[in-house]
This record gives C-alpha cells, sequence and structure tokens, in this order.
C-alpha cells in the first residue's frame, strides 16, 4: 500500500519547508507501521527533503492520511524525538530539530580532529559531556530571580556598564571562591567575561605571548589549542597519565614555554585531580620561567567524592595563576557567564583589556547570577548535583557492568576505552543517530592518540537508563 505524504505536507508547512515526500506503508513488511512511518521521516530529514524548522502533521492528520491508527503516528514521532530529529513545541506541533544530532560531522578533512562535535539543538542528548542535568534546576525559583534581575537593569540610569562586570557578581565570586575554592582575592581582581573563552581571549590579549610555547593538556579541550593558535601562540601538547599533567615531560619538551593551560580540579576529560607533588612542581617551574599559568578550573567544584580540592590558585605566592571559571555546568551553558580572577599585579592590566574588547555578558544576566548566588540557591543546588550526579554514575558504572562493557571513571563522565583500530568519531556518530551524545576521546587529542567513548552522567536518568545502555551496546558490537 502507497500512500503519497506530499500533499499532506504542504498543507502543513510553510511553502519554505514543503517537500515532496512519499511514504510507503507494507502491511506485509517485517517491521512495525510505527517504524516504517519513523524511517521515512527520518531519512527525508537526514536528505535535507525536510527543511529545519518545518512542521509535521498532527497524529491525527497523518494517521488519516496513511490510514494507521493514531497511536502508531504516535510513536513514530517518539522513536524520531528520541533520535534528537524533531522536537515537540507544545501548541505549535512537532517540528524537525534546527540541527540534527550528528550532523556537521562529515566532510572536514581529517575525521573531524578540531570539529566542534555535533549539539542537539533541543534538549541534550543522553550521555552527552559539559551539560548540567535539566530535571533538577530550580526553574521556578531562578525565572523569578531572572525577572526581578531584568526589571533591576531596566530601571538602572542609561549609562555604559563596568566592562569587568556587575559589582554585585564581583562581589559574590570573590566571597565564594574564598571558602569553596580556597583563593584568597578581592573583587578588584575578579572580571566577569562571555564564558571561559572569553575570559581566556582576554588573558591572551593582554598578556602578548605572541610567538611563544604554551603547554596544553593532551588529551585536553580542543577549542582551548584553537584559540592559543589563532592568539599566536605555538600549543606544545604534554601527556597525562593517572594524575593529570606530567609536569616533567612539560618541562623536556618546552622548558622555555610562556604558558600553560591546564585543568587541576578535574582533568578534562579524564576526570583526575592533579596533586599537591605537581601543583609544586608546576608553580615552582612557572616562578622560575617567569611563565603564566592559565588554572581552567572545569568540574573543579563538582568533584563527586569527599570536599572540592582547592584551587592551584590558593597555592599560587609569586603572582603567576590566572584562574578561570563558568558557570555553565552548575547553572546553564545558556547563560555564557565566566570569570577570570586575575593576579594582584594584573588586575589593572586586566582591568584596561576588558575596557577595550568588553566582553562581560548583559548586566540583567550577571545581577540575576549575583542574586542566585546571594540568596544562598546556587549552593544548595551544587549540594544536590553533587548527590545525584554521584548516584547516575554508579548506576551507569551498574548497567555497562551488566552489559559487560569494560569502563571507568573519568570525573563527571564514564569512559569506555577502544582499540587503537577503533575510528571512535564515527562511533560517537552512530551512536548520536541512535540518539545518544557520547563524545569520542580522540576529538580531546592533539595528534594520534587513545581512542574510546565518553559519556557523561549528568542526564542519565533511571527511566531511560537501561534503554540507552542497550543502544550504546548495540553501537559497540557494530563497531568492533
Amino acid at each position: 500500500m502507497f500512500q503519497p505524504f506530499a500533499e499532506q505536507m504542504h498543507n502543513a508547512m510553510p511553502s519554505s519547508h514543503a517537500a515532496c515526500l512519499a511514504i510507503r506503508i507494507d502491511r506485509s513488511a517485517g517491521r512495525s507501521l510505527a517504524e516504517q512511518i519513523s524511517a521515512a521521516i527520518g531519512d527525508a530529514i537526514r536528505d535535507g527533503r525536510l527543511a529545519p524548522g518545518a512542521r509535521l502533521p498532527s497524529w491525527h492528520d497523518l494517521s488519516v492520511q496513511l490510514g494507521v491508527a493514531r497511536g502508531t503516528v504516535r510513536v513514530a514521532y517518539e522513536r524520531l524525538r528520541d533520535q534528537q530529529l524533531v522536537a515537540a513545541a507544545g501548541a505549535a506541533g512537532t517540528r524537525v530539530a534546527s540541527q540534527q544530532a550528528g550532523a556537521g560531522t562529515r566532510g572536514h578533512g581529517a575525521p573531524g580532529r578540531l570539529a566542534i562535535p555535533a549539539r542537539p539543538s533541543t534538549r541534550p542528548a543522553v550521555f552527552q559531556v559539559g551539560v548540567p542535568a535539566q530535571d533538577v534546576f530550580p526553574f521556578k525559583t531562578w525565572s523569578r530571580i531572572m525577572g526581578r534581575a531584568a526589571r533591576t537593569a531596566a530601571a538602572v540610569p542609561l549609562a555604559y556598564p563596568d566592562p569587568r562586570g556587575e559589582p554585585a557578581l564581583r562581589a559574590e565570586i570573590a566571597a565564594y571562591l574564598s571558602f569553596a575554592r580556597g583563593i584568597a582575592c578581592d573583587p578588584g581582581q575578579v572580571l566577569v567575561t562571555t564564558g571561559y573563552a572569553g575570559a581566556l581571549a582576554m588573558a591572551l590579549r593582554a598578556l602578548r605571548l605572541d610567538g611563544r610555547r604554551a603547554w596544553i593538556e593532551d588529551p585536553g579541550y580542543a577549542p582551548t589549542r584553537e584559540l592559543l593558535a589563532q592568539s599566536g601562540l605555538r600549543p606544545v601538547p604534554v601527556p597525562v597519565d593517572d594524575e593529570g599533567l606530567d609536569v616533567a615531560a612539560g618541562i623536556r619538551h618546552a622548558p622555555d614555554a610562556a604558558l600553560a593551560v591546564v585543568t587541576p580540579g578535574q582533568q578534562a576529560p579524564l576526570g583526575m585531580t592533579l596533586p599537591l607533588a605537581r601543583r609544586r612542581a608546576l608553580l615552582e617551574w612557572a616562578a622560575s620561567a617567569q611563565a603564566w599559568i592559565v588554572e581552567d578550573d572545569y568540574l573543579g567544584e563538582l568533584q563527586l567524592q569527599g570536599r572540592a580540592t582547592p584551587a592551584l590558585a590558593s597555592l599560587d605566592h609569586a603572582g603567576r595563576v590566572l584562574h578561570i571559571g563558568t558557570f555553565s555546568k552548575t547553572i546553564s551553558p545558556a547563560l555564557r557567564v565566566g570569570f577570570m580572577v586575575a593576579p594582584p599585579g594584573l588586575a589593572e592590566q586586566m582591568g584596561k583589556s576588558a575596557d577595550t574588547w568588553a566582553t562581560a555578558p548583559a548586566p540583567a544576566v550577571q545581577l540575576a547570577v549575583a542574586g542566585f548566588m546571594r540568596e544562598g540557591h546556587y549552593l544548595r543546588h551544587l549540594r544536590r548535583v553533587k548527590r545525584l550526579y554521584a548516584e547516575r554514575r554508579r548506576a551507569l558504572a551498574a548497567c555497562l557492568r551488566g552489559l559487560d562493557i569494560v569502563h571507568q571513571e573519568a570525573g563527571l563522565s564514564v569512559l569506555v576505552r577502544l582499540g587503537d583500530g577503533v575510528d571512535d568519531l564515527q562511533l560517537a556518530e552512530q551512536a548520536r543517530t541512535a540518539g545518544l551524545g557520547p563524545s569520542a576521546l580522540s576529538w580531546w587529542c592533539a595528534g594520534p592518540g587513545q581512542r574510546g567513548l565518553l559519556l557523561g552522567v549528568s542526564n542519565v536518568q533511571p527511566d531511560v537508563l537501561h534503554d540507552s545502555c542497550a543502544r550504546l551496546a548495540h553501537v559497540l558490537g557494530a563497531g568492533r
């Protein structure tokens, strides 16, 4: 039985999204009707015949058009939603996702080495790394504080805001860092930035290290390598072992480096904490070489076992460490709110750089974060998510053990290592087509290196855990 779909799609969508499609229903086939419908629409989306944002027919309309039960269409749409191909928009109906999972990873030269991993357009995918839990954030409280902050910002006399950031937020950050991360600083050393990248870019502009070499962790955050290179520095990959950055190897490879970018709290992406001996060795090298250290406090406040280790900057007596943090992993990445703590001797210089480049987010957003911290919601939220993430990591590990999938803890992720001959980038893409969002370990490597899949634990909810692990096992089985 062949049912045309083109007329229905023309009626349901704006002319700019109309597509010439057909859904073939074969009741004698081995696949269910829901599978046939979801496969046909999924192929149309992947092929570009259904444009991003296009509205699909309602369950009722499509069921009448195809001569199937409305529940069958509902199941088909749920399958497409699980694959991150469509998104339910309430009264606006079901629409094609603005960026499909797995898109944008083909045709970019060497196997995606420097390509940013595909990101779901609506909600974080299961196992996606680097996003906070979506189901436990106090949205009502946050909405109330955001509304109040917007009204406060609107009532301020029309003038340019402080390019270093709102004083209220800088004061809250300084107070928080003093007891939570052990950093003795005053608000004058704190600069609010547009995320981590904004802070790093501002630091590099102010330090003026063009042509010099810079240590980077390997594996480490790929955009850091890119930003250093674009800023005129020469990145030098330094290996990471079971204790984090191998400081001795860095000194052997590039003793004259002018900068080191490290993640000592929880190494990105492997999760280990840099021990005290290596911290001291790193600080001694920086003081001796008159080099700078950028401490990327990646997940430093979200260590799941015991109290968070004090920041590297808390041990810095020579004024060589620039501490960078964000609220992306604890509140929301959509805020794009980061901060930098400059050493006392650099605070004025960094302030001038901020005055030139104006990197701080909108005042209303900053005032909302300040209020969230001042009223105690931030610390309560951190305590809650730390317990939740620990539970979810244990549950994920138990599920993987039950499927005989060898793995290891990696901070807020679980790492499934793969053999050298396995293309983890391709496996990650296959996982995204199955509605999952793991990160390929090789994406984090500066050159040919380790292979594996990093499974973020923050959004692994109990009701989807076993199904998600089963889908992952299928992907791994097909790739080996």
